[in-house]
């Protein structure tokens, strides 16, 4: 799919560790810490599908997957000291696209998430692992007694193994962990990504609606000298005068009010992006959003293909039934295998039926003995209840999506009609009339408070329309996120400008 401008993210791509899907199909998993130089390609259709925001459909299917470090890292090599952030705080506002890469770089959430992906893979380089060897000592007090000698000491190693299938399990069962996880890093991605655009749009909704205010002031001061020159001449009256300024102070209070709330959604943004509340943000003059040409059913496809919370969710299926498995082979005896070595003292006199002074060994094996079946059926049972919610869990999140979607959908496409009909019929009635009221009223044909009424109108109207527009954009930028990329937009033929005082 073709990224609409407006939605496209040119951030910094995503670059999601590999090693784990080649760990999970081969039972040898070698999660690393991930990075540009060393990645490999993924072999995971669930990888393969990897979610970004600037990528069309079909290069997120062919582009391996990786993962970069987001935000500041504790670096390997100095002991927990942090590393510097790629993207340093700056001291001007930013457009939307800068907002989004510093959300992905450095919100907090986001780096919470990236630090317990990596801890999840680290613990699938393990698990599989045997458990270490023993090594242990006896020094007698007393010293046994032999023919061949006092024995003052053993030393003794042993080394247990458990089934090695149980050991496979539990690798399988940490690989998927470990892709939950990133799932999970996945899908808060897209929440803040959302979370960024929506307050952007709110602010260019709100810097309309201000801009919309001053405009009326100026069309209310000039209503006002119209009520004065007809005072002068006889044909109104102060009361007029009066009603006019009594809406500008109105206007005045709507203007303190849109400010306070640009102030707390501009706080907003800068919270998801981690830098200071009150760093401005810049937002255009125009914005222009075209209503996507998909149906709710193919923007679902798209969702169940390409929406990490849902991976995440099939990731976890897969992980337990891996556990049900764990259960299972954790009836299986495990094997311990031990080496003996006595130190014997050469203080006996020679003999030919045996050597005197020399340290003998022996080598041993035990067996557990899982003799408590009730404990392995209430594992196994615990096991399969676990796995059950799980895939209940995903049933559930399907249905919401798809609710979800065709909510949004219905949303964006009444936002968008609604905006159609401000700008191509409503406000070009609502301006004519109030233009024939004001050439009415300079001849006295018409009161002023009709001029008014006319001109509430058209403050409303206007404020309706870019409300829709931004409620428009808002739909749209909910709607990337449960679909987990941007969905296709269609350019639409541009709707007529707005008549002009």
């Amino acid at each position: 799919m073709k990224d609409h401008p407006l939605f496209a993210c040119h951030g910094i791509r995503l670059l999601l560790s590999s090693v784990l899907v080649a760990g999970c199909a081969s039972h040898t998993a070698t999660v690393q810490k991930p990075s540009a130089a060393d990645s490999d390609p993924v072999e995971s259709t669930l990888a393969r599908n990897e979610i970004g925001f600037d990528e069309p459909e079909k290069e997120q299917q062919e582009v391996p997957v990786e993962i970069i470090q987001t935000g500041a890292i504790e670096d390997e090599m100095t002991d927990g000291a942090r590393s510097e952030l790629v993207i340093q705080q700056p001291p001007l506002s930013q457009s939307l696209v800068e907002l989004e890469m510093l959300a992905v770089e450095q919100n907090p959430r986001l780096v919470k998430l990236y630090r317990e992906y990596n801890a999840a893979s680290s613990r699938s380089r393990y698990v599989n692992k045997l458990p270490d060897p023993k090594v242990g000592t006896n020094v007698f007090g007393a010293p046994i007694q032999t023919a061949s000698g006092s024995q003052r000491a053993v030393l003794s190693a042993s080394q247990a193994m458990p089934w090695l299938g149980k050991l496979d399990a539990e690798e399988q069962r940490a690989c998927f962990e470990a892709f939950a996880v990133r799932a999970d890093y996945l899908a808060e991605r897209l929440r803040v990504i959302a979370a960024v655009r929506t307050g952007w749009y709110r602010l260019y909704v709100i810097d309309q609606q201000i801009e919309t205010a001053k405009a009326n002031q100026e069309l209310l001061r000039s209503l006002i000298d119209v009520a004065n020159a007809q005072i002068a001449t006889g044909t109104a009256t102060q009361g007029d005068v009066l009603l006019g300024t009594l809406e500008l102070t109105k206007l005045e209070e709507w203007l303190l009010t849109y400010r306070k709330l640009r102030v707390a959604v501009q706080a907003e943004v800068n919270r998801l992006v981690a830098r200071d509340a009150d760093l401005p943000i810049a937002v255009p003059d125009t914005l222009e959003i075209a209503l996507p040409a998909l149906s709710a059913r193919e923007i679902y496809e798209t969702t169940l293909r390409s929406q990490p919370e849902i991976q995440a969710a099939q990731l976890r299926t897969q992980a337990s039934r891996w556990g049900i498995e764990v259960a299972h082979l954790s009836r299986r005896p495990e094997l311990t295998v031990s080496a003996n070595y006595f130190f014997t003292d050469n203080n006996r006199p020679a003999s030919t039926l045996y050597q005197v002074g020399q340290d003998p060994w022996s080598l041993g094996a035990q067996v557990s003995i899982p003799l408590w079946r009730d404990k392995y059926d209430a594992m196994e049972d615990e096991a399969t209840w676990k796995h059950l919610a799980s895939t209940d869990n995903e049933a559930e999140l399907r249905d919401r999506y798809d609710a979800l979607i065709t909510e949004l959908l219905a949303e964006a496409r009444r936002a968008d009609e609604t905006a159609k009909l401000y700008r191509g019929t409503i406000l070009p009635q609502a301006r004519q009339t109030l233009r024939a009221d004001q050439e009415s009223y300079s001849r006295g044909a018409v009161e002023f408070d009709r001029v008014i009424r006319d001109y509430r109108n058209l403050l409303t109207l206007e404020l309706g329309y870019h409300s829709a527009v931004g409620e428009l954009a808002v739909s749209l930028a909910q709607l990337s996120r449960v679909a987990g990329e941007n969905v296709e937009l269609t350019p639409v033929p541009a709707l007529p400008e707005l008549p002009q005082e």
